[in-house]
């Protein structure tokens, strides 16, 4: 299966025109957050509506920039990851919203643990494989290539780090951090930030179910 990976479109509607074409090539649909314009809170729901015209199956969290209440809006359009686990042609998705308490000037800020904790749907479960999942937070993981910020410095979640190495998710899919779109590994596990769906970038996952389990075939970013 071929997912298209997008996170952070910030009200930008004029990039989805762009994308038909790119969205046709896609099974599905991976979005890490942040709906909304920085500021405009109201940015969110026109974006919502429009990148759910254009696929059928989408898997979603919120962002910081999106007002915590609008986990309702994507709950309601049944696109949402977040604090759930859906299952999905065998594999498993669970998300985390909104991002670490930072500058303090966006809605959606948490601290780590109640980050961590909108995975408890996997966490609770105890120790097995988790090969099928692929995990969904806007917020990423501290110390890769995902969660850098101008002089290298890493912004990401060291619980979330912790929670990969230990469950080793088939991939990741994060966001938030603009200037840090890459690939990944932590441990066994690929993580995939596509950089700002707003600049016109995204990525594709590809994966595939082997004798042995589920595999990544192929990650790659892209932009328009």
């Amino acid at each position: 299966m071929k997912f298209l990976v997008i996170s952070d479109l910030h009200g930008n509607l004029e990039v989805l025109d762009k994308m038909n074409e790119v969205f046709k090539q896609a099974d599905g649909v991976i979005f890490a957050g942040d709906f909304a314009k920085f500021g405009n809170e109201e940015t969110g729901l026109p974006a919502l509506e429009k990148l759910c015209s254009r696929h059928d199956t989408i898997f979603s969290v919120i962002g910081n920039c999106d007002n915590p209440s609008f986990i309702e809006e994507i709950e309601k359009r049944d696109i949402s990851v977040e604090k759930q686990l859906v299952m999905y042609e065998g594999l498993a998705f669970a998300g985390s919203g909104g991002g670490s308490k930072f500058t303090g000037t966006t809605p959606n800020e948490k601290s780590e643990e109640e980050l961590m904790a909108d995975f408890k749907i996997i966490t609770e479960q105890g120790e097995q494989e988790w090969n099928n999942l692929i995990a969904v937070s806007h917020n990423p993981p501290k110390n890769t290539d995902c969660d850098k910020i101008s002089g290298g410095i890493h912004v990401g979640s060291e619980l979330f780090t912790q929670f990969i190495e230990q469950y080793k998710p088939l991939a990741v899919v994060t966001g938030h951090i603009h200037e840090s779109a890459g690939i990944c590994k932590v441990g066994v596990t690929t993580v995939i930030n596509p950089g700002p769906l707003l600049e016109e970038k995204y990525a594709w996952l590809e994966v595939v179910k082997e004798k042995g389990g589920w595999k990544v075939v192929s990650a790659e970013l892209k932009s328009l």
